[in-house]
Protein backbone atom coordinates (compact mmCIF):
# COMPACT_ATOMS: atom_id res chain seq x y z
CA UNK A 1 0.00 0.00 0.00
CA UNK A 2 1.07 3.62 -0.87
CA UNK A 3 1.54 5.70 2.03
CA UNK A 4 0.82 9.74 1.14
CA UNK A 5 2.99 11.67 2.91
CA UNK A 6 2.82 15.29 3.63
CA UNK A 7 5.67 17.57 5.23
CA UNK A 8 4.65 20.17 7.53
CA UNK A 9 7.45 23.19 8.39
CA UNK A 10 8.53 21.94 11.88
CA UNK A 11 7.43 24.52 15.15
CA UNK A 12 10.22 25.21 17.76
CA UNK A 13 9.26 24.25 20.90
CA UNK A 14 10.58 26.23 24.02
CA UNK A 15 14.24 25.83 25.06
CA UNK A 16 15.04 23.19 27.82
CA UNK A 17 18.13 24.41 29.24
CA UNK A 18 20.37 26.05 27.08
CA UNK A 19 19.35 23.81 23.71
CA UNK A 20 16.40 24.96 21.63
CA UNK A 21 14.11 21.64 20.81
CA UNK A 22 12.64 21.53 17.09
CA UNK A 23 9.84 19.25 16.89
CA UNK A 24 10.03 16.74 14.12
CA UNK A 25 7.72 17.88 11.05
CA UNK A 26 4.54 15.90 11.05
CA UNK A 27 3.63 13.02 8.83
CA UNK A 28 0.33 12.49 7.10
CA UNK A 29 -0.76 9.20 6.40
CA UNK A 30 -3.58 8.02 4.11
CA UNK A 31 -4.11 5.22 6.25
CA UNK A 32 -3.32 4.16 9.74
CA UNK A 33 0.19 2.50 8.64
CA UNK A 34 0.66 -1.26 9.14
CA UNK A 35 3.91 -2.42 10.93
CA UNK A 36 5.92 -5.29 11.42
CA UNK A 37 7.41 -7.17 14.27
CA UNK A 38 11.39 -7.33 14.08
CA UNK A 39 12.23 -10.83 14.59
CA UNK A 40 13.56 -11.81 18.36
CA UNK A 41 11.98 -8.52 19.49
CA UNK A 42 8.58 -7.33 20.41
CA UNK A 43 9.43 -3.88 18.39
CA UNK A 44 7.02 -3.33 15.57
CA UNK A 45 8.09 -1.02 12.76
CA UNK A 46 6.83 1.07 9.80
CA UNK A 47 8.48 -0.37 7.04
CA UNK A 48 6.52 1.56 3.82
CA UNK A 49 8.89 5.02 4.84
CA UNK A 50 12.36 6.13 5.19
CA UNK A 51 11.69 7.50 8.73
CA UNK A 52 12.11 4.99 11.72
CA UNK A 53 8.86 4.81 13.37
CA UNK A 54 8.87 2.30 15.95
CA UNK A 55 5.80 0.95 18.35
CA UNK A 56 7.16 -0.21 21.82
CA UNK A 57 5.33 -0.76 25.30
CA UNK A 58 2.50 1.32 24.03
CA UNK A 59 4.36 4.18 22.58
CA UNK A 60 5.30 5.22 19.32
CA UNK A 61 9.01 6.78 19.05
CA UNK A 62 10.83 8.54 16.23
CA UNK A 63 14.29 9.34 15.43
CA UNK A 64 14.73 12.64 13.33
CA UNK A 65 17.82 14.81 13.27
CA UNK A 66 20.01 12.44 15.82
CA UNK A 67 17.14 12.90 18.74
CA UNK A 68 14.07 10.58 20.00
CA UNK A 69 10.87 11.62 20.08
CA UNK A 70 7.97 9.76 21.46
CA UNK A 71 3.92 9.63 21.20
CA UNK A 72 0.69 7.89 21.66
CA UNK A 73 0.25 8.56 18.46
CA UNK A 74 1.71 7.63 15.64
CA UNK A 75 1.57 10.93 13.36
CA UNK A 76 1.45 14.18 15.71
CA UNK A 77 2.17 14.80 19.63
CA UNK A 78 5.54 13.92 19.63
CA UNK A 79 7.28 15.07 23.03
CA UNK A 80 11.30 15.54 23.11
CA UNK A 81 13.08 12.19 24.66
CA UNK A 82 15.87 12.94 26.70
CA UNK A 83 17.75 9.58 25.86
CA UNK A 84 18.44 6.40 23.42
CA UNK A 85 15.00 4.04 24.14
CA UNK A 86 16.96 0.66 25.34
CA UNK A 87 14.89 -1.48 22.92
CA UNK A 88 16.64 0.68 19.81
CA UNK A 89 19.76 -1.44 21.01
CA UNK A 90 18.05 -4.45 19.81
CA UNK A 91 17.79 -3.16 15.99
CA UNK A 92 19.97 -4.49 13.60
CA UNK A 93 21.37 -1.22 11.42
CA UNK A 94 20.53 -3.39 8.20
CA UNK A 95 17.06 -4.56 9.11
CA UNK A 96 15.47 -2.52 5.79
CA UNK A 97 17.46 -4.94 3.61
CA UNK A 98 16.55 -7.88 5.14
CA UNK A 99 13.56 -6.72 4.77
CA UNK A 100 13.78 -6.14 1.22
CA UNK A 101 15.38 -9.22 0.59
CA UNK A 102 13.50 -11.50 2.66
CA UNK A 103 15.89 -12.30 4.60
CA UNK A 104 16.92 -13.04 8.01
CA UNK A 105 20.12 -14.63 9.73
CA UNK A 106 20.06 -16.63 6.62
CA UNK A 107 16.74 -18.12 7.17
CA UNK A 108 13.85 -17.08 4.96
CA UNK A 109 11.54 -14.35 6.50
CA UNK A 110 8.11 -14.58 5.70
CA UNK A 111 7.18 -11.47 7.80
CA UNK A 112 3.59 -10.58 8.30
CA UNK A 113 2.34 -7.53 7.57
CA UNK A 114 0.30 -6.60 11.24
CA UNK A 115 -3.04 -3.65 10.41
CA UNK A 116 -2.97 -1.12 12.54
CA UNK A 117 -6.38 -2.37 15.01
CA UNK A 118 -4.47 -5.60 15.42
CA UNK A 119 -1.38 -3.74 17.36
CA UNK A 120 -3.51 -1.57 18.72
CA UNK A 121 -5.90 -4.38 20.61
CA UNK A 122 -3.26 -7.04 20.97
CA UNK A 123 -0.15 -6.19 21.59
CA UNK A 124 0.41 -6.55 24.97
CA UNK A 125 -1.55 -9.45 24.99
CA UNK A 126 1.33 -11.29 21.93
CA UNK A 127 4.02 -9.83 24.09
CA UNK A 128 2.95 -11.79 27.79
CA UNK A 129 1.67 -14.82 26.01
CA UNK A 130 5.26 -14.54 23.34
CA UNK A 131 3.08 -14.75 20.83
CA UNK A 132 5.28 -14.59 17.68
CA UNK A 133 8.05 -16.51 19.06
CA UNK A 134 6.10 -19.83 20.17
CA UNK A 135 3.35 -19.95 17.32
CA UNK A 136 4.87 -17.65 14.48
CA UNK A 137 8.92 -18.26 15.18
CA UNK A 138 8.43 -14.79 14.35
CA UNK A 139 8.42 -15.54 10.72
CA UNK A 140 11.74 -16.56 10.33
CA UNK A 141 11.69 -20.50 8.67
CA UNK A 142 14.29 -22.78 10.67
CA UNK A 143 14.62 -19.97 13.54
CA UNK A 144 14.95 -21.94 16.88
CA UNK A 145 12.75 -20.34 19.59
CA UNK A 146 15.34 -19.48 22.00
CA UNK A 147 14.48 -19.56 25.95
CA UNK A 148 14.51 -16.30 26.42
CA UNK A 149 14.10 -13.59 23.84
CA UNK A 150 15.49 -10.57 23.37
CA UNK A 151 13.08 -8.41 24.73
CA UNK A 152 13.75 -5.20 26.93
CA UNK A 153 11.83 -5.57 29.91
CA UNK A 154 9.09 -2.75 29.98
CA UNK A 155 10.07 -2.15 33.51
CA UNK A 156 13.57 -0.83 32.76
CA UNK A 157 12.22 1.57 29.83
CA UNK A 158 14.07 4.87 30.95
CA UNK A 159 11.00 7.84 31.38
CA UNK A 160 12.05 11.31 32.30
CA UNK A 161 12.32 11.90 36.06
CA UNK A 162 10.32 15.03 37.05
CA UNK A 163 11.22 17.59 39.27
CA UNK A 164 9.22 16.04 42.52
CA UNK A 165 11.20 16.17 45.94
CA UNK A 166 12.07 12.94 46.96
CA UNK A 167 11.45 12.63 50.54
CA UNK A 168 14.55 11.00 52.58
CA UNK A 169 13.80 7.87 53.78
CA UNK A 170 14.16 6.85 57.73
CA UNK A 171 17.61 5.91 59.05
CA UNK A 172 17.61 2.37 59.93
CA UNK A 173 20.43 3.06 62.86
CA UNK A 174 20.48 2.71 66.24
CA UNK A 175 19.26 5.72 67.87
CA UNK A 176 21.73 6.65 70.95
CA UNK A 177 20.60 5.90 74.23
CA UNK A 178 19.68 8.09 76.95
CA UNK A 179 21.87 8.65 79.77
CA UNK A 180 19.82 6.61 82.24
CA UNK A 181 21.52 5.29 85.40
CA UNK A 182 22.21 2.01 85.37
CA UNK A 183 21.62 -0.13 88.31
CA UNK A 184 24.71 -2.39 89.05
CA UNK A 185 24.10 -5.69 90.13
CA UNK A 186 24.45 -7.68 92.92
CA UNK A 187 27.87 -9.48 92.99
CA UNK A 188 27.42 -13.06 93.36
CA UNK A 189 31.21 -12.89 95.39
CA UNK A 190 31.32 -14.54 98.78
CA UNK A 191 30.71 -12.31 101.82
CA UNK A 192 33.49 -12.05 103.86
CA UNK A 193 33.05 -13.66 107.34
CA UNK A 194 32.40 -11.69 110.47
CA UNK A 195 35.67 -11.88 112.82
CA UNK A 196 34.38 -14.11 115.35
CA UNK A 197 36.04 -15.64 117.87
CA UNK A 198 36.57 -19.33 116.68
CA UNK A 199 36.97 -21.69 119.72
CA UNK A 200 39.98 -24.36 119.34
CA UNK A 201 38.84 -27.53 118.92
CA UNK A 202 39.90 -29.74 121.43
CA UNK A 203 43.12 -31.83 120.69
CA UNK A 204 42.38 -35.46 120.38
CA UNK A 205 46.16 -35.98 121.14
CA UNK A 206 47.14 -38.19 124.78
CA UNK A 207 47.59 -36.56 128.04
CA UNK A 208 50.63 -36.45 129.20
CA UNK A 209 51.17 -39.16 132.45
CA UNK A 210 51.47 -37.60 135.61
CA UNK A 211 54.29 -38.10 137.49
CA UNK A 212 53.80 -41.07 139.43
CA UNK A 213 56.74 -43.06 141.37
CA UNK A 214 56.40 -46.72 139.76
CA UNK A 215 57.40 -49.33 142.45
CA UNK A 216 60.14 -51.17 140.72
CA UNK A 217 59.01 -54.91 140.00
CA UNK A 218 60.92 -57.61 142.04
CA UNK A 219 63.24 -59.45 140.39
CA UNK A 220 62.78 -62.92 140.19
CA UNK A 221 66.93 -63.92 139.67
CA UNK A 222 68.86 -66.01 142.15
CA UNK A 223 70.25 -63.94 144.99
CA UNK A 224 73.34 -64.49 145.30
CA UNK A 225 74.81 -67.41 148.05
CA UNK A 226 76.65 -66.48 150.75
CA UNK A 227 80.30 -68.02 150.05
CA UNK A 228 81.20 -68.03 153.78
CA UNK A 229 81.70 -71.88 155.28
CA UNK A 230 79.56 -72.95 157.69
CA UNK A 231 81.91 -74.80 160.09
CA UNK A 232 80.57 -78.14 160.52
CA UNK A 233 81.84 -79.13 164.22
CA UNK A 234 83.48 -77.97 167.08
CA UNK A 235 87.62 -77.76 166.44
CA UNK A 236 89.30 -80.83 168.65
Amino acid sequence: MLLGLIIVVPLPTPAMGDIAVTLPPLIVFAAPPEVIVIPETYVYVVPEIEEDIFFYNGWWWRLWEGRWYRSRDYSSGWVYYRSVPSFYVLIPSGWRTDYREHRWGGHQWNYQRIPYEQLQHNWRGWQKSRHWEKQETWGVEGLKSRPQSREVHPSREAKPQSHKTVKPRKSREAKPQSHKTVKPRKSREAKPQSHKTVKPRKSQEAKPQSRETVKPRQSHEAKPQSHEAKPHGKPE
